[in-house]
């Protein structure tokens, strides 16, 4: 079975068999259910290396994400996963260009999404945080016929081939447990959520699975939003005004990396009780406070291997044409000074 007998059979031209094996342009779903059906029917598989060699071009990726050393150097342990897959794909005839931006800076925002948008390339990965205007690209590369999949969060309403990241909400209600059991069981002051990027969807979930667990409990939470809309990361400063306002808090539960800024600013204050402090990433600054006791406990999403599966993904999907799962979780792993892993 060839392209060209898919093509006879189906009683259309070769291009547009072409479109709906590589999923670009549009065909109506008519044409689209008729050539399917035939290949199906036949089980054709193309071979990848003679579509690169009929291309006469290595395929393009691309992976777009906030800029390496935001976040503590979270999006830099995504990077490495990243990168590992991009050397086991090139001898494969796939180049993958690296576009970061800065998370804090709508224009800048808009404009690598601009050059992501305006470039031919066969497949997107990125991490649709900042919601709103993430959806606008993928709408356009959408229209493209540019397939994308997403990793570290999700985008509700949103078509990827693949979403790679965990359950945000039994996250968040996993750390309401932790607090839970770090207190003994008994909670006779409030818990603070502060929700960091409250614009993020990820985010909000994990505030809503805290709050879901605190609720059935029955003990009292405070929440406070913050923003990264206003073009700066949540600040020590903040934390500790925050903290100086309610100064009755038995602990602080943050919603992404940045718990060593809530330990930093509850090491400048005088305390006479035991402090709970549960936070996301195993980033160095939140590793070695975990170490230190700074941090009792740290989810972690695997942020290496999240960035190595998006982009082995998107090969077995557009070269290999191969099956991938839809969403693909990644455990909800718990570290705490006693198991911290070796790092290396």
């Amino acid at each position: 079975m060839t392209v060209k007998e898919i093509a006879e059979l189906a009683k259309v031209s070769i291009g547009t068999v072409d479109r709906v094996m590589y999923h670009r342009g549009r065909v109506s779903p008519e044409t689209r259910a008729r050539i399917e059906a035939i290949i199906e029917r036949y089980q054709f598989t193309p071979n990848p290396i003679a579509r690169r060699l009929k291309r006469n071009r290595a395929y393009r990726f691309c992976a777009f994400l906030p800029c390496r050393e935001q976040d503590a150097g979270y999006w830099g342990q995504v990077l490495e996963g990243i990168e590992e897959g991009i050397k086991e794909l090139a001898p494969l005839g796939v180049e993958t260009q690296i576009i970061e931006f800065d998370r804090y800076s709508a224009q800048e925002f808009r404009n690598a999404a601009g050059a992501v948008a305006a470039e031919p390339f066969d497949g997107i990965l990125l991490s649709p945080i900042m919601p709103t205007k993430t959806k606008v690209l993928v709408e356009t590369l959408h229209e493209k016929g540019v397939p994308c999949i997403f990793f570290d969060a999700d985008l509700p309403g949103s078509k990827p081939l693949c979403t790679i990241g965990q359950d945000s909400f039994r996250g968040g209600y996993l750390a309401g447990r932790l607090m839970h059991l770090l207190a003994g069981g008994r909670l006779t002051k409030p818990l603070a959520v502060l929700d960091a990027h409250g614009e993020d969807y990820h985010i909000t979930r994990r505030r809503d699975g805290f709050l879901q667990y605190a609720g059935e409990q029955g003990f009292s939470t405070v929440v406070q939003e913050y923003s990264g809309y206003k073009g700066l990361e949540v600040s020590v400063d903040e934390i500790a005004l925050f903290l100086q306002e309610h100064p009755d808090l038995a602990g602080v539960f943050i919603t992404n990396c940045m718990a060593h800024r809530v330990a930093q600013a509850v090491q400048g204050q005088t305390r006479k009780e035991p402090f709970l402090l549960v936070g996301y990433d195993l980033i160095p600054k939140n590793r070695e406070l975990l170490r230190d006791g700074g941090i009792d406990a740290i989810i972690s999403q695997r942020p290496k291997e999240q960035g190595h599966l998006a982009l082995l993904n998107l090969y077995r999907s557009i070269v290999l044409e191969q099956p991938i799962l839809p969403k693909i979780e990644i455990p909800l792993d718990v570290y705490i000074k006693e198991n911290i892993p070796i790092e290396g």
